[in-house]
């Protein structure tokens, strides 16, 4: 009885995300061309650039090759120790379109990366804004589409995930997991009717906006202490009671996010504190991605072994697993192969996730692009960190 009761669990966990993102496939849309003789509103492509002179040439460059669309690209050296800087006048020497604007120092309170966005929407020019990472790289028509899918919705924010470009064994085992969580566990039907701040969902690395409504919805400001825009900004426009909306931004643009093991692990660490692994997410979470993905594979080797009567039960939960799993390899076109390890990459995004809370727990800052966090998400520099160590102390 306890076999046939894991077996039906395991079968209802992993059916959950296989039926939505089955249904969720046919909802998110990829962008589609302008047509010739269509009006589109001039845009400011903003670009947070921190020890980015790896990335920040051909960033720039893969916009300004759209064409067809009024645009300025504004970048913000946030005290790059690099020569960040230097490439980027050299890019506004060769293009007027180009800016360089030096980031003003961090005030306490505020993460880099939503104080660097907040000060590059107060120096644009345009009605439409894109907030766009350095290592993301755009195809010539993906303003001009994207552009066409904000006029043609009724949304104010627009976000997609860029085709993830992965190197390492780990990029390959656990970037992929983006779609599968957010396409799995968000009915977008759903959240294009409603405006709760529950459906808010986006990819930082790519952001159109319109910019009457970003004000309105108090921006970055609203979010200043976040780690993870991705998840939050969406939620400030939809706690603003406007309407947020993803398309499907595999044909449109490419980022390489990481670049070895370290990397992906401190990343993922980052964006887990207020994502999966926040206090009331940590365990829903885990019974349902270990339930439905890891667990159907243990209760088939546990079956065949026991010769139970009820094992094809967790056959069927292994194929509804991993099924939606290669069909999202193809249609991101993801390996096949890495999709197959399905199950092992659960169990390494779950163990990232517990990892992730037990550091906040202890209050262990995360650290990205030379700064440190607090478990607040708080910047722990200045004002800040001068008040978490007289906290330190008083408890002492």
């Amino acid at each position: 009885m306890i076999y046939l009761a894991l077996a039906i669990s395991s079968l209802i966990l992993a059916g959950i995300p296989a039926v939505m993102i089955l249904r969720n496939r046919t909802a998110l849309r990829s962008p589609a061309p302008v047509a010739d003789g269509i009006r589109l509103p001039a845009v400011s492509v903003l670009i947070p650039a921190r020890d980015e002179e790896e990335n920040i040439v051909s960033a720039v460059d893969s916009v300004l090759a759209n064409a067809g669309v009024e645009l300025e690209v504004i970048v913000l050296d946030d005290q790059s120790q690099d020569g960040t800087a230097e490439l980027v006048r050299d890019l506004s020497a060769r293009d007027p379109r180009v800016r360089l604007e030096p980031a003003p120092p961090l005030p306490a309170g505020w993460c880099g990366k939503m104080h660097a966005c907040h000060v590059l929407a107060g120096l644009a020019r345009h009605p439409v804004l894109v907030f766009l990472d350095a290592d993301v790289r755009l195809t010539p028509d993906a303003l001009g589409r994207m552009l066409g899918f904000l006029q043609a919705g009724r949304a104010d924010l627009i976000s997609g995930v860029p085709r993830q470009i992965t190197g390492t064994w780990l990029e390959k085992l656990v970037l992929p997991l983006i779609e599968f969580v957010l396409l799995g566990h968000l009915p977008l039907r759903r959240m294009r009717r409603r405006t709760s701040p529950a459906f808010g969902a986006g990819c930082g690395q790519l952001f159109m906006v319109r910019a009457k409504a970003y004000f309105q919805a108090g921006g970055h400001a609203a979010i200043r202490s976040t780690l993870h825009d991705g998840l939050k900004l969406p939620r400030a426009f939809r706690a603003a009671g406007l309407r947020t909306d993803l398309f499907n931004a595999n044909d449109l643009a490419r980022c390489r996010m990481y670049r070895n093991a370290a990397g992906v692990v401190n990343g993922l660490l980052k964006n887990a504190r207020e994502g999966l692994a926040a206090p009331r997410m940590i365990l829903p979470a885990t019974l349902l991605l270990m339930g439905g993905h890891v667990s159907p594979w243990i209760l088939l080797g546990w079956g065949l072994v026991t010769d139970s009567p009820h094992w094809e039960l967790a056959a069927l939960a292994v194929l509804l697993s991993g099924f939606p799993r290669l069909l999202m390899a193809r249609w991101f076109r993801q390996s096949p192969g890495w999709a197959l390890l399905h199950p092992v990459a659960i169990t390494l995004f779950l163990g990232l996730q517990w990892w992730a809370w037990g550091r906040a727990f202890f209050g262990c800052p995360a650290t990205w692009k030379g700064r440190s966090y607090p478990a607040t998400g708080v910047p722990a520099t200045g004002e800040a960190l001068s008040l978490r160590r007289r906290a330190g102390e008083q408890t002492a």
